[in-house]
């Protein structure tokens, strides 16, 4: 056996760590740093790595090598070296015994390198004699010789290496060129000696370049097109016209009063321009209606685009070239003669002639083909009209309908034709009569008899014919049915009935009939029932929606009773009346009927379902609206008594019922109504408020504070704390002091209350009006520290202060309330306060701020246009407000003041009325409009605009609500409120 260990047995390798190979990381512990004390020196590490060197017998190693020498042609070394550890990189590393012969071996492979350089660049200074050389060579005839280990690289004699020529070469070019920096050094020097008056004197460079100078040169050089309006201006200077200026005066050559060389501006045109554009802008906005969320209109009129198109074509026909026409004329020439028998080609030839003019050729054109094809209609229909229109009577065209008949005695049209020829009604009848004769099938031809017969029992005989010969005609029972007498007509029905069994026509007429006779409801939807059973035997059912648009049809022509009956037996066919989703698509069809103003069809439908969803609040809420809008006062009363005996928990149907009575003036019923609802809701606040507000306004005032007692023990909510305090502010005792009252609820209302901001208002309020500004200040200050989102807080402090004469604290609050809440309410007061106190351009520089954070905010718009901007830039900036804004009241409001100030009242008015439609609960609108009315309308719209605000009751709105809520205003109606705030109004 071999005496070599096997694997398992050897030593294991200097450095080896177990695991190390396949990713394994141990773990280091103090048995393996071992001791702690300090370690050999360096130099004692070097001399024992010397004297371990000298013990091997070999030269010193990297364990005690020397320095080593530095090659002074190495110029590179530094390249290699770790810029944080010149030692080098491996520096820290543990050095085996491998690594100790790689380094002598990469030692000796450099040292081998360096010896063969310096041999190979070495020279040989003189030639040595021939015998000596172990080589010749020969080279056109001269001969030299060469050491075996010695290669000649110059032959300069006295050259010793390379290096060094090149170094020499590297002086000599520097000596002939020396560098810009080494030719003015000694200038360099000598401007030490400069003083500083002498910089300062110093000239500024010129530009010397002939680039720049070709550039300026070519600036001045360049040539620009003229513009039409130079040229048109030279054109019309040497023509003489006379004509009227827009301010009447008249001038010679066409032109304004002004210079036509240019010089003088017309102002007044350039304005009436801009306005002109501007204008057409805000009518395009205007258009887009207020149910767009656009700027622009993006709907188009049919009829009237249709029409535009027509008169573009008549326009092109009558400025149509004559090279155009006899390139057609040939076109269509070859068109004939390739397909002779097509009677499109003849048409279109005749009509290009009568385009050019030419009735004649057209005439004879259309003629020949009546003459290649006498059985097509279309062409003597044609010859018919161009015989009647070049000679503008009817004999001709009687002639060619009569040759038209004999070729084609089975066409309606021709026959249709033939009579409208005739100016005699006689004569209309004769050729009738004939053309029944020939096709007594045509219903067309059997409508067009009767409606010459002016008896209509004559008529009565034409369709009782017509009925035998055309018996599935529906339209000629029809018009029989309404010629007679109620029996006759339902048999007439009833025959028509069983012949066209799928058709819902007749089934309508007789529901029609029915009504007609004055037949109940019950007979009528009897009917109703019926038809929809027999036609949906016979598969000819229709859709609920083509349902719906019948009975809208029976609805306008007066058949109410016939629509409801439509509906109640149509409108859920076919689908499952359990589903939810139903109350939505039935309500979807209600509102779409009342928007066509079918309100009959819509009532059914509601009322229908009712009927299926008896307990819904938002279908009865819809209903009483209808009626509301739309129906009769005792419509109304009988809904809601039906409302509150199908949803007893709904307090808003009690409310609108005890508040229809209370408009009515039936108090005494509106008390009944409202005890009611207290049977049913005895704890619920929305009650004990209406009751409380009833009695205020029958001046029941003891009532209304025992009422509001007994809430705040029952219902004892945050909002019935304020409405009680708001209540005594109004109506405070007789024998207390104004105020005193309400300062005792507010506080207690806080103590339960704390973070509740109306009743920390209501607090600063009262001591702002008995005159105690410190104390009000004080609750202000803490309400906004209790509820610091409250923007109405700041906004009274801030005009408390300002009230005051304190405008810096003033700014501070609402500086303090912008951080806190962000609100856009509180930028816009910041540039109010600013514009109050005189300081335009700060309020200017605040509202470009504000525009910025708050863009979509409205009122910020307004007041910039309205105060902020000179008269001339109201206009465009109300156009950038209305592209940015999104159909905001107040800023439609601020563009009708601005078509006010121009005296364009009908836009003003119009856009009075878009912002009611967008908000009809903003009373500052209604008072604008109101105010308008006042000066430019009728005392008819002006009571309009009063019944409408009263109808709607607007609660909100700044300046209406600083009226309606002052406690000296309690008690006033919704009409005497909007002529107090018309007068405050500037």
């Amino acid at each position: 056996m071999s005496g070599r260990k096997d694997f398992l047995n050897q030593l294991a390798p200097e450095n080896y760590v177990a695991g190390l190979g396949r990713g394994a990381t141990g773990f280091t512990t103090r048995s393996d740093l071992g001791p702690a004390r300090e370690g050999p020196s360096e130099d004692q590490i070097k001399a024992a790595l010397q004297k371990r060197a000298e013990q091997l017998g070999a030269q010193p190693t990297a364990y005690g090598l020397p320095e080593k020498k530095e090659d002074p042609d190495n110029d590179d070394d530094e390249r290699y070296q770790d810029p944080e550890n010149e030692t080098g990189l491996f520096a820290n590393g543990d050095f085996t015994r491998e690594d100790d012969e790689a380094d002598r071996i990469y030692q000796f492979v450099d040292e081998r390198m360096s010896k063969r350089r310096q041999t190979q660049r070495s020279v040989t200074p003189f030639p040595l004699p021939p015998t000596r050389l172990s080589r010749s060579c020969w080279t056109n005839g001269l001969s030299f010789f060469l050491r075996l280990k010695e290669q000649i690289t110059d032959l300069r004699p006295f050259a010793t290496s390379r290096e060094a020529r090149e170094a020499q070469e590297k002086a000599d070019y520097e000596a002939k060129n020396p560098k810009i920096q080494q030719q003015f050094a000694d200038l360099k020097r000598g401007l030490g000696a400069i003083s500083e008056e002498d910089w300062a004197n110093l000239p500024e460079p010129g530009d010397l370049t002939k680039r720049n100078r070709r550039a300026k040169t070519n600036a001045h050089q360049r040539f620009y097109a003229v513009p039409d309006s130079v040229i048109a201006g030279a054109r019309d200077s040497t023509q003489f016209d006379t004509n009227v200026q827009d301010d009447g005066a008249a001038n010679g050559n066409g032109a304004v009063s002004s210079d036509i060389d240019g010089t003088t501006t017309d102002f007044r045109t350039i304005g009436a321009a801009r306005n002109r554009v501007l204008n057409s802008r805000l009518d395009r906005a205007e258009q887009s209606g207020t149910d767009t969320t656009s700027g622009t209109a993006t709907n188009v009129d049919p009829k009237g685009y249709l029409t535009s198109l027509a008169k573009s074509e008549m326009r092109a026909g009558e400025t149509a070239e004559v090279g155009d026409i006899n390139r057609v004329r040939v076109l269509l020439e070859s068109v004939i003669k390739t397909n002779p028998k097509h009677a499109p080609g003849f048409i279109a030839a005749a009509r290009l002639e009568e385009l050019a003019g030419k009735l004649v050729q057209g005439c004879k054109i259309v003629a020949k083909g009546c003459e290649i094809s006498p059985h097509s209609e279309d062409l003597w229909l044609e010859n018919i009209r161009l015989q009647q229109a070049r000679t503008g009577d009817n004999h001709n065209a009687k002639v060619v309908a009569a040759q038209a008949l004999k070729e084609n005695p089975t066409s309606v049209r021709l026959w249709q034709s033939a009579m409208s020829l005739e100016t005699d009604k006689n004569a209309r009848k004769r050729v009738g009569r004939k053309a029944i004769d020939r096709l007594p099938k045509s219903v067309s031809l059997w409508k067009a008899l009767v409606n010459e017969e002016e008896s209509p029992e004559e008529a009565k005989l034409l369709l009782s014919r017509a009925v035998e010969e055309v018996p599935l005609s529906v339209e000629l029972h029809m018009a029989l049915s309404r010629l007679c007498s109620g029996t006759e007509a339902m048999k007439v029905l009833n025959k028509a009935r069983m012949l066209n069994p799928s058709s819902h026509e007749i089934w309508l007429a007789a529901v029609r009939l029915q009504e007609a006779l004055g037949q109940p409801l019950d007979k009528i939807r009897q009917v109703m029932k019926r038809a929809v059973q027999s036609l949906a035997q016979n598969s000819a059912m229709l859709k609920r929606e083509e349902w719906i648009g019948e009975s809208e049809r029976l609805e306008a022509d007066g058949m109410v009773l016939s629509a409801t009956a439509c509906i109640q037996e149509t409108l859920s066919f076919g689908l499952d009346e359990d589903d939810d989703d139903l109350k939505k698509l039935f309500n979807a069809d209600a509102q779409a009927s009342i928007g066509k103003g079918m309100f009959a069809t819509a009532r059914s439908i509601y009322a229908y379902t009712l009927r299926l969803f008896p307990t819904s609040k938002s279908t009865w809420l819809a209903a009483i609206d209808l009626e509301k809008n739309h129906g009769t006062r005792e419509a109304m009363w009988q809904l809601l008594d039906k409302a509150v005996e199908a949803c007893p928990d709904a307090e808003e149907i009690w409310q609108l019922a005890a508040k229809s009575r209370w408009d009515a003036g039936f108090t005494d019923d509106a008390r009944r109504i409202l005890g009611r609802a207290f049977n049913q809701l005895s704890n619920s606040e929305n009650i004990f408020l209406s009751a409380v507000k009833l009695e205020a306004d029958a001046l029941q005032i003891e009532e209304a504070r025992q009422l509001l007692a007994t809430a705040r023990q029952e219902a004892g909510t945050d909002r019935v704390w304020y409405k009680s305090v708001a209540f005594e502010r109004q109506y405070p005792p007789e024998d207390t002091k104004p105020g005193e009252e309400a300062l005792k609820l507010v506080i207690a209302g806080l103590d339960l209350y704390p973070k509740q901001p109306r009743l920390h208002m209501q607090k600063g309020q009262i001591y702002q009006s008995m005159g105690q500004i410190p104390q009000a200040r004080q609750a202000y200050n803490v309400g906004a520290k209790a509820c610091p989102n409250s923007v109405p807080l700041y906004l009274l402090l801030s005009r408390l202060e300002e009230s005051q004469g304190l405008t810096v604290k003033a700014r501070s609050v609402l500086e303090r309330g912008l951080l806190a809440t962000k609100s856009a309410e509180i930028a816009l007061e910041q540039v109010k306060v600013e514009f109050r106190a005189g300081n335009v351009q700060q309020a200017k520089n605040l509202m470009a701020k504000a525009l910025q954070s708050h863009g979509t905010y409205g009122p910020l718009w307004s007041f910039s246009i309205w105060n902020l901007e000179a008269r001339t830039q109201r206009k465009p900036r109300s156009l950038e407000a209305i592209k940015k804004v999104d159909n905001d009241p107040t800023l439609f409001v601020t563009v009708a003041r601005v078509f006010w100030g121009e005296r364009k009242l009908e836009k003003a008015a119009n856009w009075f009325e878009k912002a009611i439609l967008l908000d009809a609960d903003l009373g500052d609108t209604w008072a604008w409009y109101y105010k308008f009315l006042v000066q430019h309308g009728t005392d008819e719209k002006r009571q309009e605009v009063l019944d409408k605000a009263k109808s709607n009751e607007p609660k909100h709105g700044e300046v209406w609500q600083a009226i309606a809520k002052d406690p000296g205003n309690a008690g006033l109606g919704t009409e005497e409120v909007l002529r107090k705030v018309v007068a405050v109004l500037e």
